[in-house]
């Protein structure tokens, strides 16, 4: 490559210091952007795995037609491995991208200082560690930075770019720009443990590895309910897995001694599972069991759910009530209509149940229009759904589903109702999603027949169900709720009453946590969405979330969670609650934390 050619690029070229996963992906995108690569380890192996690694990408790039055999060939010859830091003393670019130990990294920082040009830029790839503290070694902190790649690096966008109090405007925007033309989008953020992604992400983690360790729910069913109630690539445990049990520990650590925030005081489990070396996918177990280390395959072991396990009786459900006419009730409605059940729809009215019921079809007639239903289906669906005023109608029903407001005396005052109206065996479910499902149980003589069928919305899509016993709450009940999720093609997760469930649980104070950060002023609202959905492959940002789901909605269920908990670290942000206050609700008042057009 000219040297003409390269001046050309900011960077042109760049040491890469370790090459494990993370090294040898930064490597590689280093490479096929035309830089000059020279990669040190003093391991043979990595080295070698590294090279192979590149190998293979490339090889990949050339049978899917976006590499030639010469280009391919041009970025192999690019890339160059060491095995001392003396061959970083010409880089424009030195990324150190070793374990998280500080003392490693700054022997490392202080042999750069004294090996490297005095206008290199020297980066470091932590994501727990004070870049501060490390540059500190350096007799040139102007020029050190944090530089924070996603894994893995070649598919991820988010690159996040990591300033200190000394660090030069220059060298901030050098890595920038380098980003940019990576690629990648780069967000700029100030040096505090976890940084942007990192900082929002690890405390739900470390409160999904909590809800394991408690047996509130199993692995498998923590992991589904957030990837089909939220639509994350996937679950806590297993990404927890992925990361590394031990970098989760680390990273932990290092957020709780800057915080001292117990929400992010790592699990004791995290702790439990380092120490007997079980550290996710690259040992071959951790949460989880692997056909072999570095393996994805996840393969059964002693805590693997028995699919043959023996469970109770079912009761038999042919026809099912429903209470509500709103967007919840009447998805419900149509959910069990679909899947040929007698449905009976009932409202404060006879006209609100028959506008429910209008809504109803016409979800039925777009899902004809989209080619998901026939018109003879749809004429079937809406033939099974009766529209009635009056919760006398469901003297006859099997299930009686409530979906109403999230008023906990006006649902205990729907459950006395049904008491006297349902018939004996008659199963009483409640849609709330935060509420104390036993509390609703209370108000019938009957609480064994009382079971929490907690769907998302739109339920006619959303494919979860979380199904939540109480204390009281019969076995044959459980199995029937549970076979009836299957028999409606929805996935049901094993919870117990307790508030949030598990999705809200894991998800509210994930964004009471991106408002705290707000308020704080360490981002912005669009840095922090785009650093989820580029570093976490979130469908959506927290702020976008927020006010989809409505800011008045959030705000009730972190007050529920806190009151529940009595963590100081899920109060709800004050910001929150002011933006409530104000009535800047989200998009169904047209403002929260974004303008939106009025609904």
């Amino acid at each position: 490559m000219d040297r003409q050619s390269s001046t050309a690029k900011s960077c042109p070229t760049v040491a890469i210091i370790g090459l494990g996963t993370m090294g040898a992906g930064i490597a590689d995108v280093m490479a096929r952007s035309g830089r000059e690569v020279i990669g040190i380890d003093t391991s043979d192996s990595a080295a070698r795995a590294a090279r192979t690694a590149l190998e293979q990408s490339t090889r990949r790039s050339v049978e899917r037609d976006k590499l030639t055999e010469q280009e391919r060939a041009d970025v192999l010859a690019r890339f160059r491995v060491f095995p001392d830091l003396q061959a970083a003393a010409d880089a424009d670019l030195v990324i150190e991208v070793v374990p998280e130990h500080l003392e490693l990294k700054t022997e490392i920082f202080e042999e750069l200082d004294r090996i490297c040009r005095p206008d290199a830029i020297l980066a470091t790839g932590t994501n727990a560690l004070s870049v501060t503290r490390i540059s500190a070694v350096t007799a040139r902190p102007d020029r050190v930075l944090g530089l924070h790649f996603f894994n893995p690096a070649p598919a991820m966008k988010l690159v996040e770019v990591v300033s200190t109090v000394l660090t030069s405007p220059q060298a901030a925007e050098a890595v920038t720009r380098l980003a940019n033309e990576l690629g990648k989008s780069p967000v700029a953020v100030g040096d505090r443990p976890g940084f942007l992604a990192d900082g929002l992400l690890f405390g739900y983690l470390n409160q999904a590895a909590a809800m394991y360790e408690s047996r509130y729910a199993s692995r498998e069913d923590i992991d589904a309910a957030m990837r089909l109630g939220c639509g994350l690539p996937m679950g806590p445990l297993a990404l927890l897995d992925l990361i590394g049990v031990d970098t989760a520990q680390t990273v932990l650590e290092a957020m709780y001694e800057a915080s001292r925030d117990r929400l992010h005081a790592p699990a004791p489990i995290l702790k439990q599972l380092t120490a007997a070396g079980l550290l996710g996918r690259k040992t071959g177990r951790g949460f989880y069991t692997y056909d072999s280390p570095g393996s994805p395959i996840v393969v059964a072991d002693a805590a693997t759910p028995d699919p043959g396990a023996e469970q109770a009786p079912a009761r038999q459900v042919r026809s099912v009530g429903v209470a509500g006419s709103g967007t919840m009730a009447t998805g419900i409605a149509e959910v069990f209509a679909k899947a040929g059940f007698d449905v009976v729809l009932v409202a404060r009215s006879q006209e609100k149940a028959d506008k429910a019921v209008g809504r109803l079809a016409k979800s039925l007639d777009r899902s004809v229009a989209k080619g998901r239903l026939t018109q003879e289906q749809r004429d079937e669906a809406l033939g099974r759904v009766t529209a009635d005023g009056s919760v006398d109608s469901f003297a006859s029903v099997d299930l009686a589903v409530e979906a109403i407001a999230e008023d906990l005396e006006v649902k205990r005052a729907l459950f006395t109702t049904f008491d006297k109206v349902c018939k004996p065996g008659a199963i009483l479910a409640t849609t709330t999603s935060s509420l104390p499902v036993i509390a609703c149980a209370s108000a019938t003589s009957r609480p064994q027949d009382v079971i929490g069928m907690h769907f998302f919305n739109p339920a006619p899509a959303m494919k979860l169900v979380e199904v939540v016993r109480t204390v009281l709450t019969a076995d044959d009940v459980h199995a029937t709720v549970k076979g009836l999720c299957t028999a409606l093609r929805k996935h049901p997760v094993d919870c117990a009453d307790r508030a949030g469930f598990i999705v809200n649980a894991l998800l509210f104070p994930y964004l009471n946590e991106a408002v705290k950060m707000l308020q704080s002023h360490y981002a912005t609202v669009d840095d922090m969405d785009t650093a989820m959905k580029l570093g976490g492959g979130y469908p959506m940002g927290p702020f976008e979330l927020l006010d989809v789901v409505g800011l008045d909605v959030s705000l009730a269920i972190q007050r529920v969670l806190h009151q529940e908990f009595r963590e100081p670290g899920l109060a709800p942000a004050p910001l929150l609650e002011h933006l409530v206050a104000a009535g800047c609700l989200g998009r169904k008042s047209g403002r929260g934390f974004r303008e939106h057009a009025k609904r």
